[in-house]
């Protein structure tokens, strides 16, 4: 006689029962059995993942493998996965992402990756899940194209974010800890990622990014050699020089002094940002994005390459202006009159782990609209707006422009919204969700827009924006999950007999 045990996979173990006369069944398993039995239960609710975060940028490239730990909600009917550990299991060096002019090189990327696999002793095919992270100078077109081949056989497996100012920002104050300490400790944070091509700030307010602002500043927009020959000199740089009269070209030994003056003017400009002053004309043109809005910081966190020097983790001269303008910025620190917090991540900021765990939906209030399943990847954009006893169009919107916003997507791009539905789901409340939600996509466009909702409002608000505002979009709303920033989205084809549809919930994780 025997008796089941099923696994995640459905997969049974099957262990023996022996019975006996004039007695009640019993088990005799023996010291394997038991053990056996015992892992195929601690199964059933709980998850390992080996993942690889890859960050990829304008100066330096670097990977981080980590392993999470995912149990299922305790005392719930439910199939969510919540995670209840993470550990990195291995960091690789920081490399100088090989550039020939504006385009990487993939042939020693490539081998620096293998590399890293080797190093850590872990195979691909032992690799679960992982996040590419692309910014700067890694987003245009044919290197994000060169970056996307290196792991096309994996494609599926790997979320791939191509990071404009705003999500990088936003990646950095996460991954920095900086978001975290601002939850833990209830002040205002300022985050200053301070990488090689650009600095990105972000304001962090009770575990939330409210404000990112970036601009072109960083320790690797001039380069030199041994010899004191410029190797490279980016156009921020050649801005600031020019403002000085200095004539610089790559394969030139500036004179002395003039990239003192340089790194001087670029500390003077970040400075001006960290304090929220009106920037300077020379400062405006440096510019990337609107300047920082909201209360002012109490705290101030460094992250990025220059954080290394800040601290004091750091005091290699790589070559670069990296470590004179670390200097120039912790001289003018005391101006600022904030306090200086390490939250610990510095330069590995953004190379974070990813994990995965599957939420089964019920599928009652579904409402699905000439969407072709399944769909990967796609990214998650978390609106911010009161769900009052009335709802206000016009907010919702700019809610949704702005979540969308973050993301640094292309309009037509398939884009998923996690919304929060609070209160009776009355006919007015509704009508004024799905009006805010038709006018901010107003126009059709070519990629589905997925509506998900911590509640049981789906069918509802698909039929009002179809039926009432006809949204000319392919449309899909489900009910049951709950997401935040930075989540990708798996959807799978119906599961008719469960009446609804698997989704893949793949969250990229930062330490807390």
């Amino acid at each position: 006689m025997y008796g089941s045990v099923f696994t995640p996979a459905d997969r049974p173990f099957r262990f023996p029962v022996r019975v006996h006369e004039d007695v009640e069944p019993h088990s005799h398993l023996t010291e394997e059995e038991q053990r056996v039995l015992a892992d195929a239960v601690w199964r059933l609710d709980n998850v390992e993942f080996t993942t690889v975060g890859i960050d990829i940028g304008s100066s330096t490239s670097h990977l981080m493998f980590s392993r999470v730990h995912l149990r299922r909600k305790a005392h719930q009917l439910t199939s969510r996965f919540v995670v209840i550990e993470r550990k990195t299991l291995w960091s690789s060096p920081i490399l100088f992402t090989p550039f020939a002019g504006a385009k990487i090189e993939t042939a020693p990327l490539r081998a620096f990756i293998d590399d890293a696999y080797a190093q850590a002793g872990i195979s691909r095919d032992d690799v679960d899940t992982g996040a590419v992270i692309l910014t700067g100078e890694a987003i245009k077109r044919e290197n994000a194209a060169a970056i996307a081949t290196l792991f096309a056989s994996e494609a599926g497996k790997f979320v791939c974010a191509s990071a404009g100012h705003h999500l990088e920002c936003r990646l950095a104050a996460h991954g920095s800890g900086a978001v975290a300490l601002s939850e833990k400790t209830g002040r205002t944070v300022l985050n200053a990622d301070v990488g090689g091509g650009t600095t990105k700030l972000a304001l962090c307010i009770d575990g939330h990014v409210v404000s990112t602002c970036a601009f072109a500043s960083g320790g690797r927009l001039i380069t030199h050699d041994t010899k004191g020959r410029l190797t490279r000199l980016d156009d921020p740089a050649r801005i600031v020089a020019d403002s000085l009269d200095a004539d610089l070209r790559v394969g030139m030994k500036p004179r002395k002094g003039v990239l003192a003056e340089i790194v001087d003017v670029f500390a003077g400009i970040t400075l001006e940002y960290l304090r929220r002053e009106t920037p300077s004309p020379l400062g405006r043109a440096l510019l990337l994005t609107e300047v920082l809005s909201g209360p002012p910081a109490e705290i101030i966190a460094f992250s990025g390459g220059i954080a290394e020097y800040i601290y004091g983790r750091e005091d290699t001269d790589f070559g670069d202006i990296a470590k004179p303008l670390a200097e120039g910025i912790r001289a003018r620190l005391p101006a600022l009159g904030l306090e200086l917090a390490d939250p610990g991540a510095g330069i590995r900021a953004t190379a974070i782990g990813v994990s995965q765990f599957t939420v089964q939906v019920s599928g009652r209030t579904i409402h699905l609209s000439d969407v072709d399943l399944p769909l990967y990847n796609v990214p998650v954009a978390t609106p911010h707006f009161t769900n009052g006893d009335v709802i206000d169009p016009v907010r919702v919107a700019s809610a949704v422009a702005e979540a969308r916003s973050t993301l640094d997507l292309e309009p037509a791009a398939a884009l998923a919204l996690a919304l929060r539905f609070d209160g009776s789901p009355t006919y007015p409340r509704l009508r004024g969700l799905a009006q805010g939600i038709a006018d901010a996509f107003t126009g059709s466009g070519e990629a589905p827009l997925i509506l998900m909702f911590d509640n049981d409002v789906g069918l509802s608000l698909g039929r009002l924006l179809e039926r009432e505002f006809k949204l000319d979009r392919k449309l899909l709303c489900i009910d049951g999950l709950e997401l935040k920033e930075f989540d990708y989205v798996d959807i799978g084809k119906p599961v008719e007999l469960a009446r609804g549809l698997p989704v893949i919930i793949k969250s990229l994780l930062f330490g807390r």
